[in-house]
This record gives structure tokens, C-alpha cells and sequence, in this order.
């Protein structure tokens, strides 16, 4: 499928490019033209890729696949070591586009008023990291992954080095320090794989392919050695525990489009590599390493939310509360049962739903008093009412309230580890994380909005406009949207999903390990047990 000629992919990936170029030959004193380009650009830009679901199913599109991917390209780039230019998507890589192409833009909206210095960089750095960000879901060679991996780096380190707070410098360079000593490892192993099919096959099929790696037959030493470079690079880009430490310093220090795009994008390329890379490649490996990530996701998840509940600043609060709710997606993934691993991803959509929302909150706040301190606030629900409800809203979406979409993902996570019956364990340990989830972001929403409005600054406080409001809507809408109706979105990960757990049936049963699928819930009998018990009463 194409856009005025372009592949699709290609036309999603390269179009703020567009944007990009176009600022660049404007003159920096011109202010409101480059916003006004940036915000049009990252509009046309999610336009352009919801003809991605829309057209899904159509019959060209279904024909055209290959390897499980739609919307393909595929053609030779470096010949001499084999590179690819290969692109596609799945139902996994489907959503995260999508969401990324709304929080670029949704992220740029609420930049509009909150940058007043070096406009024009700003912008450029922010179109720049989101082609990064949209070639990372769509490359299917190891070597272009890798290099759109990169490629997102350099803006981010700017944005927070130049845009950031007080500390800007410290988070920025601690950020690229630990994402570079993890891409390092993933380099080495992405060379491993290289060679490794090389010796196989022999030099004339070198290949960077993820689907020539799928069928290498890779013997389970290697399997070890190369999960462990790659789970480096992914865990401290999600980040796991105990590889979080840089994260709560990024967000307190970068600008609130930073902190959006951070939690929302970034974050997830972690969890995207280990669903769509590790779990497929490694499966023995994984399935050895399982008892040690369940342990450490579930510290993660506690420490997370323990750490959160005792902070002061409201961004910090919010950077923790992803520590806590990344542990439960990678819970989710690592049970690599078929419920379990769709939580996980529709997890991963809900948090940067959700937590982008509380950001862009803080932010707000923060552009009207320049603080963020909770004791700072208080009553706020007086001055700034539409500001309130839609905290409010946001806040439940974060702590999992039914009807709303944290529900479906933490649902479905917690059903999908306890299936398995060596993993019951992590599922109830996993389970506190929703009660101190709850505790911590009602204790926040109480702070800051409840009790008197007693500071002169409060007072004056002006609710939100139009522009702001805008900014949360189509949040707010996808919020209630997977609440209400998930299968709508579960139903492009059902095959994706399912390619992936299939790999592990065997090895699974081979462990005599119970993955639940021969229990089925008898809801007639159930019905009849209640009516029985209500007429006696």
C-alpha cells in the first residue's frame, strides 16, 4: 500500500522529516511559524497512519504479508555485510505506531506555550525523535533496528541537556550513559547472531534478518550468553529493577514533552524488544532466566510503588509509579502464556496512555507556580474544576479502576501468570503493586486537590484552555475506549501474540509445566450454584 507513491511505512516513518527541513530554512525569530509547522506536520503525520488499522484487513493488504508482517518492504541496502532495508508491522508494532504518532503529537501541542527558548532547535529535535522512534517498531533487520535505535538517542540527550531543569546536564548525561552501555551489549549481540549464522550457513546467506535468526536452530549456550547482552539493552531502556536508576532523573529534569514522550515511546522500546526479538530467539534461555525476571519484575512492581508512595515532588512520584507499572508489563510478557503476553502489550499501551496524561498534568501545573512540590497545592478543585475531573479521570486510568482501560492490561496479566502454576507465586506478589498503585495516586489526587484553598498563588491559578483541554481528549477517549471495548484492540495482537507462545507450548509441557489451558471456567454451573443459594435465601 502507498500514500502518493510512498510505501506507507515509509510515508509514516520519514514525514516529519518533512517538518523538519521545512523549520530548518525558517528564520529562528519567527516563533509561531515553526510552531505552527510542527504541530501541522505531527498532525498530518498521525493522519497518515491510521490508514494502517483501517486498511488491515483488506485482501491486498492480507496477501502481501510475509513472515506474519503487513505493509512489507523489503530490499537490498549494504550488499557487502548483507543489510537489509526491511520494514513491516504486526499487530504489536501496529499499536505502538499508532501510539506514537498521537503522543509526537499530542507531545508538540503542549509544547506550544511551556518552550520560550531556542524554539527552533526544540522542534527539530522533537521531529527528529519521532521518525527514531517509528523506524524502532517498524525495522525488521537487526542493523537498521539498531541504527533507528541510535538515531533516537541524540534528540532525547538534547532535550533534556537543553530544555530540562536545574539539573539538566547531570540526568542527560546519566541517561545517555546507561542507554549507550546497553546498546553496546545489544550491538555485540546482534554481531553474535551475525556470525553465529554465518558459521551455519555460510558466508554467502550473511543476514541481519530477525526471520533468518527465527530458523538458525541457535543451541542453547549461545541462546544464554546472547539473551543476557540483549536483556541489558532492553531492561535498562524499560527500565527493570535494579536498572531504573536513571529514569526518575530524566523525567524530574526534562521539559514536559520529554517526560511525555519518555513514558510514553521510549519506555516501550524496551518492552517491544524483548517481545519482539528476545522471546522468539531465545526461547530456551528464556525459559531458564524465568524465575529470576519474575523476581525481579516483582521487586520492581513493590519497590516501584513503595518508593512513589513516599515522595514529595509530583513528577518524581509519577517517574516511580512507571518503575512500578513497567514491572507488571514485563510480568505479563515473561509468563509467556498467550493472556498473560497480550496484557503485556496492551499494557504497554495503557502506560503511555495514562502516564503521559499524568505528565502532561504536572506540567501544566508546574508552567502556572514553577513548582512541583505536593505541599505546594491544595484545593485545587476550587480555582481549576476542568483541571480537576480530568486528573481525576486520568488518576483511576492509572490504578487499574474497571471501566477504564488499566483494568483490561493488569487483568489480564495477573490472569495470565497465575495460569501457569509455577508462577502463582509472582501473581499474588504482583497483585499488592495494585492496592499500593491505588494508595499512592489517591493520596497524590487528595494533596493536591482536596482541603482549603489557602495560597494567594492557588487561587490565582487560571483553568485550563482550549488548547490544553484538547491535548487530553483523545487520551481521556482511548482511556474509556479500551475500558468499554478491548477487543477491539486485543483482537490485532490475538495472532501476533500467539505465534510467539506457540514457540513455548512444547518447551513448557516438556518442563511439566501447567499453563492453564486445560481449565475452562464453568459459567453455567456457576449461574446455577447462585440461583440455587438466592432461592433458599
Amino acid at each position: 500500500m502507498e500514500i502518493l507513491g510512498v510505501p506507507i511505512l515509509n510515508a509514516v516513518t520519514y514525514f516529519p522529516l518533512i517538518g523538519f527541513l521545512i523549520i530548518l530554512l525558517i528564520p529562528k525569530k519567527k516563533e509561531t511559524l515553526i510552531k505552527i509547522v510542527a504541530n501541522v506536520t505531527a498532525f498530518i503525520g498521525f493522519l497518515i497512519s491510521l490508514p494502517l488499522i483501517i486498511n488491515w484487513y483488506k485482501p491486498e493488504v492480507i496477501k502481501g504479508m510475509k513472515d506474519g508482517m503487513r505493509y512489507v518492504i523489503d530490499v537490498p541496502w549494504i550488499r557487502t555485510i548483507g543489510a537489509r532495508y526491511q520494514f513491516g508491522i504486526d499487530g504489536i508494532s501496529l499499536l505502538l505506531v499508532l501510539l506514537t504518532t498521537l503522543l509526537g503529537f499530542i507531545a508538540i501541542l503542549s509544547s506550544w506555550s511551556a518552550i520560550k527558548t531556542r524554539v527552533k532547535e526544540y522542534y527539530i529535535y522533537m521531529l527528529l525523535l519521532q521518525t527514531g522512534m517509528l523506524g524502532v517498531f517498524m525495522a525488521t533487520d537487526l542493523f537498521l533496528f539498531y541504527v533507528f535505535w541510535e538515531v533516537m538517542l541524540v534528540p532525547m540527550y538534547f532535550l533534556i541537556g537543553v530544555w530540562g531543569g536545574p539539573r539538566k546536564l547531570y540526568a542527560a548525561i546519566k541517561f545517555f550513559l546507561y542507554t549507550l552501555a546497553g546498546s553496546v551489549l545489544m550491538l555485540l549481540a546482534i554481531l553474535a547472531l551475525y556470525f553465529k549464522y554465518i558459521s551455519i550457513f555460510g558466508w554467502d546467506h550473511r543476514t541481519f534478518s530477525l526471520f533468518k535468526f527465527l530458523h538458525a536452530g541457535l543451541d542453547p549456550q549461545f541462546q544464554f550468553w546472547a539473551f543476557l547482552a540483549f536483556f541489558v539493552g532492553f531492561a535498562i531502556k524499560v527500565p527493570m529493577f535494579p536498572f531504573h536508576t536513571w529514569l526518575p532523573d530524566a523525567h524530574v529534569e526534562a521539559p514536559t514533552a520529554g517526560s511525555v514522550i519518555l513514558a510514553g515511546v521510549l519506555l516501550k522500546m524496551g518492552t517491544y524488544g524483548f517481545v519482539r526479538f528476545s522471546l522468539p530467539l531465545f526461547p530456551d534461555a528464556m525459559i531458564k532466566f524465568t524465575p529470576l525476571l519474575m523476581t525481579l519484575c516483582v521487586i520492581g512492581i513493590i519497590y516501584g510503588a513503595l518508593v512513589a508512595m513516599m515522595q514529595t515532588d509530583m513528577k518524581k512520584l509519577v517517574a516511580y509509579s512507571s518503575v512500578s507499572h513497567l514491572g507488571m508489563t514485563m510480568l505479563g510478557v515473561f509468563a509467556l502464556t498467550q493472556i498473560g503476553l497480550q496484557g503485556g502489550v496492551v499494557q504497554m499501551i495503557n502506560h503511555g496512555i495514562s502516564t503521559g496524561a499524568l505528565f502532561l498534568i504536572v506540567g501544566i501545573v508546574y508552567e502556572r507556580r514553577h513548582t512541583r512540590l505536593i505541599k505546594e497545592y491544595g484545593g485545587l478543585s476550587h480555582s481549576m474544576p476542568v483541571y480537576a475531573t480530568i486528573f481525576l479521570i486520568m488518576t483511576l486510568s492509572s490504578i487499574g479502576l474497571p471501566g477504564l482501560n488499566g483494568f483490561i492490561g493488569e487483568f489480564m496479566i495477573l490472569q495470565g501468570t497465575f495460569a501457569r502454576t509455577d508462577l502463582r507465586v509472582y501473581a499474588i506478589l504482583a497483585a499488592s503493586g495494585v492496592i499500593l498503585g491505588a494508595a499512592y495516586m489517591l493520596w497524590l489526587y487528595q494533596r493536591v486537590m482536596f482541603g482549603k484553598l489557602d495560597k494567594e498563588e492557588n487561587k490565582k491559578m487560571k483553568d485550563l484552555n482550549l488548547r490544553e483541554v484538547f491535548t487530553f481528549v483523545p487520551l481521556i477517549i482511548m482511556a474509556v475506549w479500551i475500558g468499554i471495548y478491548p477487543s477491539f484492540w486485543l483482537k490485532y495482537l490475538k495472532n501476533p501474540v500467539k505465534r510467539i507462545t506457540d514457540i513455548y507450548q512444547k518447551k513448557l509441557a516438556e518442563n511439566k509445566i501447567n499453563v492453564g489451558h486445560k481449565y475452562k471456567v464453568d459459567y453455567k454451573g456457576m449461574k446455577k450454584i447462585i440461583n440455587n443459594k438466592m432461592s433458599e435465601e
